[in-house]
């Protein structure tokens, strides 16, 4: 396994590629975190003329919160379609053209019937949404390091394909 300081180096070379393909344009990226606790946004909020692109980010870490603020539908919130309805939410929140959302499970216990390192990473574009689920090993720590630089591809891999 990665260690975290490694995902750091990879996050960061994420958010550098993600702001080269932003300088200049109308795109505005927003976040909704859970499991990630804010971790994205710190590291969009650095990025090279952020203020031009990242709008902002909500972390959403209780259930309730995912509801009222981001409009996700009451009910299991460790799922595919809990991620979705949080990327559309901050989508709307904060007028962003891509966003990208995670929730999952860091542990020490499974949630809600799915085991520890259980994350699904919502993103949503002008031309559509998805959500994906992933497996990650380790503590706590580990998983958030992993599910934020898991996050940041798929941004990235959303921006490549929005602005390009």
């Amino acid at each position: 396994m990665a260690s975290p300081g490694s995902h750091n180096d990879e996050a960061i070379n994420l958010v550098d590629s993600i702001a080269t393909m932003l300088h200049g344009s109308d795109s505005r990226v927003a976040v909704a975190e859970s499991l990630t606790g804010g971790e994205i946004a710190v590291h969009l909020a650095v990025g090279e003329s952020s203020s031009e692109w990242f709008a902002g980010g909500v972390v959403a870490y209780a259930a309730d919160v995912k509801f009222r603020a981001l409009g996700v539908t009451p009910g299991p919130v460790v799922t595919a379609a809990a991620a979705q309805e949080m990327a559309a939410g901050v989508a709307k929140l904060m007028a962003a053209t891509v966003t990208v959302a995670v929730t999952g499970v860091g542990g020490p216990d499974e949630q809600e019937g799915q085991p520890v390192g259980t994350v699904f990473i919502g993103v949503r574009t002008p031309f559509g949404e998805h959500a994906e689920e992933r497996h990650f090993d380790g503590d706590a720590r580990e998983i958030v390091a992993a599910t934020t630089v898991a996050a940041l591809k798929l941004l990235e891999a959303s921006i490549r394909h929005t602005v390009n």
